[in-house]
Formats: structure tokens, C-alpha cells, sequence
């Protein structure tokens, strides 16, 4: 399965490099010489990295494919994706990838279902659930304490949210008044 790393935003120098949009939570793993990438939306088909570097928090690109300015603007708004197998080491029983998450049910601590993982929002303090109930959606925060057990084998997610976290809080008596 595919996991997209980057988006290509613009052209920088002449030589071919590119500055992009980074998707993956581990940059200074995903973008090394030699990596191969898949490329949507573009003339190329696959690029394998020459060069990776970062200036004032941006990241940028250089390809064995690409050698000029012109190539490098061809590139532009093209988005890279790589093989997940070929990433993932295993090391984080913790950590999971958004289309593992998308799906599952959510149910509270006591059984009660609650509705289904519909996306998953980066924020910056922690990753937020979309979680879509019977009367509205909800923004579950992806922490222990509310989500003590992530089960993707069996398909559930089981949180212990506090009072009016969730849309049906407000209707079901469950929320301070």
C-alpha cells in the first residue's frame, strides 16, 4: 500500500531541486539518497532522491531524474507517495497510519457504541479523531487517556471521553448543564 510523504510545492535554484510539503511524521527517515518515490500527477512516474536538505524548517528535494530548473517546475503540485512496507520498521506499537484508523468503530469504555473513524486531523498538540455519530460529528483528541485501546486487527476503536466531548453528550443527559 502507498502512504503519500510529500507534496512538490515549487522549483528552487537551477539545479533541479525542489522545495515540498511534507506529509509523514518522519522526514529524516523517508527523504534519503536513494529512496525511490512514486509520483502522481506529474510527467515522471517514479523519482529516486539524489539530495535531501532542510533551510529554516522547509524541506527540499533533489532527484536523479531531475536536473534542471525546468524538469523541477514540471514537477510542480505533484504529489510523492511511497511503499509502506518499504518505510515502516515496526518500531512504535502505538503509532498507526490514517487509512488503518478510517473505518473502525468507536465505542465507549462500558460497550456503548458510539459511531465510526471517519478521518484523522494533524493538530499541533496532539492528532484529533473525526469520528462520525448518529446526530453530527466529534473531534475525538488521540491521547491515552481518552483512547486507551486502538484496535485495528478488531476493528474498534474504544475511547473514555469526559462530558460533552462527544456531539450526543448534549442530548443524551450525559453533559453538565
Amino acid at each position: 500500500m502507498e502512504l503519500i510523504v510529500a507534496r512538490i510545492d515549487r522549483a528552487q535554484g537551477l539545479r533541479g531541486e525542489v522545495a515540498i510539503t511534507v506529509r509523514t511524521d518522519d522526514p529524516d527517515r523517508r527523504f534519503v539518497p536513494g529512496r525511490a518515490l512514486r509520483v502522481e500527477r506529474a510527467p515522471l512516474k517514479s523519482l529516486t532522491i539524489a539530495a535531501a536538505r532542510t533551510y529554516k524548517g522547509r524541506w527540499y528535494l533533489r532527484f536523479d531524474e531531475v536536473s534542471d530548473r525546468d524538469g523541477a517546475e514540471q514537477l510542480r503540485g505533484a504529489v510523492l507517495s511511497a511503499d509502506i512496507e518499504a518505510l515502516d520498521d515496526g518500531g512504535d506499537e502505538d503509532a498507526w497510519y490514517p487509512h488503518e484508523l478510517i473505518g473502525l468503530r468507536v465505542e465507549r469504555v462500558d460497550g456503548r457504541q458510539v459511531g465510526t473513524v471517519t478521518g484523522l486531523e494533524h493538530m499541533p498538540a496532539q492528532d484529533l479523531l473525526v469520528v462520525r455519530e448518529p446526530g453530527g460529528s466529534s473531534l475525538i483528541p488521540l491521547v491515552r487517556q481518552i483512547v486507551p485501546i486502538v484496535d485495528t486487527a478488531g476493528g474498534r476503536v474504544v475511547i473514555d471521553p469526559p462530558g460533552g466531548l462527544l456531539h450526543a453528550d448534549g442530548e443524551d443527559g450525559e453533559s453538565a448543564s
